[in-house]
């Protein structure tokens, strides 16, 4: 942000992140953190071959309750654009990521997911005309790099259900990403509001689907239904919270680095939880991961900004 006093010209050099901008990156980063817990939970406690009705209970109850809260419905052009929102953004991204947790191991689908940063700089040249930086451009390959360093070891199944779901998710929520950047929120809408929309737009086109597809769920015990309320309501409902606050004052070349958050910490689970090892190698990749993400936190290839502050 650019301090402003009384007849003063105010130089603020690019790449300098404020601390405010910190602070909400760090809120931001929350999202793909709690977005790592994912397969985890997937593979130890929801029941099998359900990815339909676990994309239905991760975004339904979630986007019920913010409706509840926010008491705000959409109105206009915005019915149809929290539909696209939410089919991009919840719908066809947790059926995607669902299909992919169930059917390719952790770090395949985990390496998929690294490809993101550089989808959104595509869309947001198109979309935005928004230019990346060669800056941002190498880190997102050397952010590839360190996720396919640590989380690819041994023999890998590459199953192409799989393959072809892991990479349509990470281009869906790439896409969704840009678009809610792109139009923003409608002017008095709060941000638990715009969530509630897209959750429970994002629910509902998975709902019928699942019933005709899996059927009728099964009956579900402890551990499945504990599983489920962690990843609608702190891995769905408080992360996407999170996640468009950020959107909306970050910039989205930028937060789309964040997710690679989320192999990170499902290769930490799976070492803490599951007794995975971690070798020097995935330590190396660990490390090149967390550079990449906070190193396109900034921008130092843009020329210094100046402008007159306003007389008082």
């Amino acid at each position: 942000m650019l301090e402003t006093h009384p007849r003063r010209e105010v130089v603020v050099p690019s790449g300098r992140v404020t601390t405010s901008d910190w602070a909400i990156t760090g809120l931001a980063s929350l999202a793909p953190v709690t977005w790592g817990t994912t397969y985890l939970v997937t593979t130890q406690w929801l029941p099998p071959d359900r990815p339909l009705l676990s994309g239905v209970l991760r975004a339904l109850p979630a986007g019920l309750i913010a409706l509840l809260l926010a008491r705000r419905l959409p109105d206009g052009v915005w019915w149809w654009r929290a539909a696209a929102l939410g089919a991009l953004n919840i719908g066809a991204f947790f059926v995607l990521l669902f299909v992919a947790a169930y059917r390719l191991p952790g770090g395949v689908a985990a390496t998929l997911s690294a490809a993101q940063p550089l989808i959104v700089a595509g869309l947001a040249v198109a979309l935005l005309a928004e230019r990346p930086s060669r800056w941002r451009l190498g880190w997102g390959l050397v952010g590839v790099v360190g996720i396919a360093v640590m989380v690819l070891r041994g023999r890998l199944g590459f199953d192409p259900i799989g393959l072809a779901a892991g990479f349509a998710g990470t281009a869906v929520m790439a896409a969704g990403t840009v678009l809610t950047k792109r139009w923003g929120r409608p002017p008095g809408v709060g941000v638990l509001a715009f969530t509630g929309w897209q959750l429970t737009a994002g629910g509902l086109l998975i709902a019928p689907l699942a019933l005709a597809v899996e059927g009728l769920p099964p009956r579900l015990d402890a551990p499945a239904l504990g599983g489920y309320a962690w990843l609608s309501l702190v891995g769905t409902g408080l992360a996407y919270t999170l996640w468009f606050t950020g959107l909306a004052h970050l910039p989205v070349t930028a937060m789309s680095f964040l997710p690679l958050l989320s192999p990170i910490v499902a290769a930490v689970l799976g070492w803490l939880v599951l007794g995975q090892s971690l070798t020097a190698t995935q330590l190396l990749g660990f490390g090149l991961a967390l550079v990449s993400i906070s190193a396109a936190q900034l921008d130092p290839t843009k020329q210094p900004l100046a402008r007159l502050a306003e007389k008082s």
